[in-house]
């Protein structure tokens, strides 16, 4: 072979060689730039990542837990409390809304709804009055009364005037009493009736066992429409009234207790004659919730029966 081939073809295998070798160098780096080593020595010579000098001097983040807000200790809520004023009390947690939060999520210890005092009780047939034989500190008469209808507590009988006033402009007709507070001995007179004439069953769902009737409280009124002379409470459902009432009533701080398809949860037959006073700013939030009854408002659970 000339001697000038054979140095050109040294030449050309000495640069394929060399091409090689730098292929499989930078193939070797990005090996150890990519996944971890496969190794123990290969882990100890690969390149360490270095953070950035702000990264590493950002603080540690620590958690810690809150305790929930107990409006029970705000001054506010505890003066009203103290006064007497429920609906001042409601307004004090912030209002209606507010108040039911707190209430349904256990953190309002100073709120009882068992407290026959206040707006907000809850009587059924699963809550009994504490004391069995409770009596309001005050009573009046409403405006407009039937015989024999008795008295209410005095500030929810002011208000049932106002209802009855505002519906008589709204051309609904005025309203009246036919029955209010009813003491723990009329109630037993009353349940007994309704079990002598209906038997225990349909007793029990058309009346309240003795310390278990709203209207022991005062906060609770059966009523009439008195639109060209005063009805029975079983028509007021398809009155003017009535209808005036179930759309309006929470604007004077009463609520329709027992309304169609809940008697699951309340034990009681739909009554839209029975109204219950809770106070304007609790109505409120019942009627902006779309409540059906105060257990469901209050979280508490169906009370079909009574126990045992």
């Amino acid at each position: 072979m000339h001697p000038r081939v054979v140095l050109l073809l040294s030449v050309t295998i000495g640069l394929a060689v060399a091409l090689i070798g730098a292929l499989w160098s930078l193939a070797d780096g990005s090996a150890q730039h990519g996944p971890r080593p496969a190794t123990a020595a290969a882990a100890a010579t690969a390149p360490k990542i270095v953070m950035p000098a702000a990264a590493t001097s950002l603080p540690a983040v620590r958690l810690r837990a809150v305790a929930a807000a107990d409006p029970c200790a705000q001054p506010a809520v505890q003066q009203a409390l103290a006064a007497g004023g429920d609906d001042a009390v409601v307004e004090a947690f912030g209002g209606g809304a507010a108040f039911r939060a707190a209430v349904t999520a256990g953190s309002a210890p100073c709120i009882d709804l068992a407290d026959p005092r206040r707006d907000w009780v809850v009587v059924n047939k699963a809550r009994p009055l504490n004391p069995v034989t409770f009596a309001p500190s005050s009573f009046g008469e409403p405006a407009l009364t039937v015989d024999g209808a008795g008295s209410l507590r005095a500030d929810v009988a002011q208000a049932l005037d106002r209802l009855s006033a505002a519906a008589d402009a709204a051309g609904a007709g005025s309203i009246a009493l036919a029955s209010g507070y009813r003491s723990y001995d009329t109630q037993v007179q009353t349940y007994s009736g309704q079990i002598a004439e209906y038997g225990q069953a349909q007793g029990d769902a058309l009346s309240a066992r003795p310390g278990h009737s709203e209207h022991q409280t005062g906060l609770a009124a059966d009523v009439v429409s008195c639109a060209g002379g005063c009805g029975d409470i079983d028509s007021f459902g398809g009155t003017a009234a009535g209808a005036w009432v179930a759309q309006y009533g929470w604007q004077y701080g009463f609520i329709v207790r027992y309304t169609p398809g809940q008697t699951e949860v309340t034990g009681y037959d739909a009554e839209p004659w029975h109204l219950r006073y809770i106070g304007v700013p609790l109505a409120t939030a019942y009627h902006d919730g779309g409540y059906s009854t105060l257990e469901q408002f209050f979280g508490l659970p169906p009370a079909p029966a009574y126990p045992g």
